[in-house]
């Protein structure tokens, strides 16, 4: 009947709920214990990480410091006129090659040609009235011991004749320098070398020892560097000189080597010719010469360069790869060695300078060092680690 509850189906309803529970804690129950599966096993420790490391050596290192520096002509020449005239001709190509003596210019000689032949005409005079007041007192000599003429008349001859020699000489000179500024008239090349563009043409007045030069003459082979050191750097490395912990290299003077300003190195070597005896007050810097060959001229004045110049021989140095060295944001520098426990260890080095890919360790390793090059990334100080050669190494160097 309507709104009466049947007693059967309220039990079949609780039956059937009652089962459905059931189900559901036998499904969980399956789940949760795997339907008699194992449960799964927890993944192993991971083994010592595997690095590669360099084994550092002590050897002899001959240091070198780079400088900048200009090339500088190792003779320069302005050539100028010692005799005024109108340049007739110029006698070179500019931009040639040219020796000493070799003729530049020529200037208009006439007048000088004439002043010469004056000169040697009034030679030729002096010399006859020279030889009649040397005939007198010749004579006037054996008259003068027959006691045929009088003391004075004899000491008269004798001025003539004195003051004609003197003639003579004043002539000669005078005949020699009339010579000479005809030769002037050509004008010469005072030192061997590369003779520049002519600043002055055919036709101009030249004047003798005019302020402006005719042409320039430079002599590049071989040729000057002008390099500058700081004069902090200068007394360090005459310290360690001193102190034994850097041994003059062989050889008196040392050797200089050129980086051109295309990054190649220049073919011939040279050497350190001095180093100035002041420093420059506004710089702090210290200028050394150094003298290069120039054969093929390659080099011109004025050219920037890098000079290498070689310092001393630092004995049993040792030498790190870069690629193991690292600095912390302090700027100090470190390096992660292998033990002799096999274990990872920080150690902080003091660099002196680069070498190639190499940091010269002044402090902080010594050679049979073992050197973490490769797997930095994967380590920790104090890890466990395997070793193998680093890529790259040599065997001389590789664990």
């Amino acid at each position: 009947m309507p709104g009466t509850t049947d007693p059967f189906h309220g039990k079949l309803f609780s039956a059937r709920l009652r089962s459905t529970a059931m189900l559901l804690l036998a499904v969980s129950a399956c789940g949760l214990a795997g339907c008699g599966q194992k449960a799964a096993a927890p993944p192993p420790a991971p083994g010592p990480v595997e690095v590669g490391i360099v084994t550092l050596v002590a050897r002899d290192v001959l240091l070198a410091t780079e400088l900048s520096g200009r090339t500088v002509a190792y003779r320069v020449a302005e050539v100028r006129p010692q005799a005024a005239g109108i340049i007739q001709r110029r006698l070179f190509v500019e931009g040639a090659q040219v020796k000493a003596g070799d003729p530049l210019y020529q200037i208009d000689p006439d007048s000088y040609r004439a002043a010469l032949q004056r000169a040697e005409a009034a030679l030729r005079q002096t010399l006859a009235s020279e030889k009649v007041a040397r005939l007198k007192a010749n004579r006037f000599q054996d008259l003068i011991a027959r006691k045929l003429i009088s003391q004075q008349d004899y000491d008269d001859a004798e001025a003539v004749l004195n003051e004609a020699v003197a003639g003579v000489a004043v002539a000669q000179a005078e005949r020699d320098v009339a010579r000479i500024n005809l030769e002037y008239t050509i004008i010469r090349a005072p030192i061997s070398g590369r003779i520049g563009r002519s600043l002055i043409t055919e036709g101009a007045l030249a004047k003798a020892e005019q302020d402006e030069p005719l042409a320039t003459i430079q002599q590049i082979d071989p040729l000057y560097v002008d390099i500058t050191q700081s004069s902090v750097d200068l007394i360090r490395l005459k310290r360690d000189l001193a102190d034994g912990r850097l041994v003059a290299a062989d050889g008196t003077t040392a050797a200089l080597r050129l980086l051109l300003e295309d990054g190649t190195e220049y073919a011939h070597p040279g050497t350190l010719a001095f180093s100035e005896v002041r420093v420059d007050e506004g710089t702090g810097d210290v200028t050394l010469r150094g003298t290069v060959p120039n054969p093929d001229q390659l080099l011109l004045p004025g050219m920037y360069v890098r000079a290498k110049l070689d310092q001393g021989v630092r004995h049993n140095a040792v030498l790190a790869p870069q690629k193991g060295v690292t600095f912390d944001y302090t700027g100090k520098a470190f390096a992660m060695l292998v033990g002799a426990d096999n274990k990872v260890e920080r150690r902080f080095l003091t660099v002196d300078r680069t070498i190639g890919d190499q940091w010269l360790v002044a402090d902080g390793l010594a050679a049979g060092d073992r050197v973490i090059l490769d797997g930095l990334q994967k380590i920790r100080e104090g890890a466990e680690v395997t070793t193998i050669p680093a890529a790259g190494s040599s065997s001389a160097e590789a664990h």
